[in-house]
């Protein structure tokens, strides 16, 4: 299980903390990026500030109350200021799998690697022994970052995201 005591985790270039109300705006503007849209396959089709807030009160709280979701922040390592989510999830005794976007204005400084290094330290941390990610094949980008941050690719298949959709998606895996 996660253990959110372990939060938040800095390294040079990301910070890796919990949601918080003011990160709302930012959350719900990151989302209504094209990229975001197309590669991200969101739970829900339109996140707005009031959205944001109630998910942090429901599922990020529970979540991370119980130890099988965290719905984290990516955070500018100097300002704190919301870059982007990283979501842990489908967690069993010893691996999780983990998904992550990076809102528009923070792209291209490496933080989506160090967020990645971070929540490898994070399931480490809370004892688990594997990372996974999945992501479409079309997503160049993502499987650019995901390797970069030690993720090896483990296969291809048809699944569901967590937008429900089904697509094509690249696999991977990393040892914390």
């Amino acid at each position: 299980m996660l253990d959110a005591t372990f939060l938040p985790l800095s390294n040079e270039r990301a910070r890796l903390r919990p949601l918080r109300y003011d990160d709302a705006e930012a959350y719900a503007a990151g989302t209504e990026d094209s990229d975001v849209q197309r590669f991200g396959h969101l739970p829900d089709s339109e996140y707005t500030p009031t959205s944001v807030r109630a998910m942090i009160d429901g599922d990020v709280r529970a979540g991370l109350e119980r130890g099988d979701l965290a719905v984290l922040a990516i955070a500018d390592v100097k300002t704190d200021d919301f870059a982007g989510s990283l979501v842990i999830f489908d967690v069993t005794e010893d691996r999780a799998e983990v998904g992550f976007w990076v809102h528009p204005a923070h792209r291209g400084k490496g933080i989506a690697y160090a967020a990645l290094d971070l929540a490898a330290h994070f399931a480490r941390r809370t004892g688990l022994a594997r990372l996974t990610a999945r992501t479409a094949t079309d997503n160049a980008a993502s499987q650019r970052i995901l390797a970069g941050a030690d993720f090896v690719e483990t296969g291809r298949a048809v699944g569901s995201a967590p937008s429900g959709d089904d697509l094509t998606l690249v696999h991977y895996e990393r040892t914390t």
